[in-house]
């Protein structure tokens, strides 16, 4: 891909976020171009469906909390790497609007496995933290992914949206130490 397409790709893709993130996985895409400043045939070149684009912002937002994860493992301690990506894995819950129920097709259209990567990610976290006695032992990933989505649906049915799903999480993370 030439520097001034992928410029241009990446761009649209900070713009379909931001979007996204405002209008939820229903977001015009005519929208999204005007954002961005480019035309609706622009934005088809790089993503020719809807479907196209949701699997692109979803791959870059699991793809970033990933690196959070890889980062908080070499800089942080066992229980404080884990309770800061928590924290991230919540408020990435919690502003999904809809667009991980509406990727049907987007981890075969991009061959990532969203999934796996999240995972990967948390299962290096929790093995670190309860390798040093940090997190309880009979926690596993499935445990670990239930717990904060539980606590995200049950943030979003209450009033003080993220600062009551952190207050929720801190007393949640507070019952895995070990």
């Amino acid at each position: 891909m030439r520097v001034d397409a992928r410029r241009n790709r990446e761009h649209l893709l900070a713009t379909a976020k931001a979007v996204i993130a405002e209008q939820g996985p229903e977001a015009s895409l005519n929208e999204i171009a005007r954002r961005a400043g480019v035309g609706p045939g622009t934005l088809y070149r790089h993503f020719p469906t809807r479907q196209a684009l949701l699997a692109a912002v979803f791959q870059d937002r699991v793809e970033t909390l990933c690196a959070k994860a890889e980062d908080l493992l070499a800089h942080t301690s066992p229980d404080e790497a884990l309770a800061l990506w928590s924290r991230d894995v919540l408020a990435h819950a919690l502003t999904d609007g809809g667009l991980s129920t509406s990727m049907t097709l987007g981890e075969a259209e991009l061959g990532f496995d969203c999934h796996a990567a999240m995972r990967s990610a948390a299962t290096g976290l929790l093995a670190r933290a309860q390798g040093e006695g940090r997190t309880r032992p009979d926690i596993d990933v499935e445990d670990f992914f239930q717990l904060v989505t539980g606590v995200a649906l049950a943030a979003s049915e209450l009033p003080g949206g993220l600062g009551r799903a952190e207050h929720l999480l801190s007393v949640t993370l507070a019952g895995l130490r070990g």
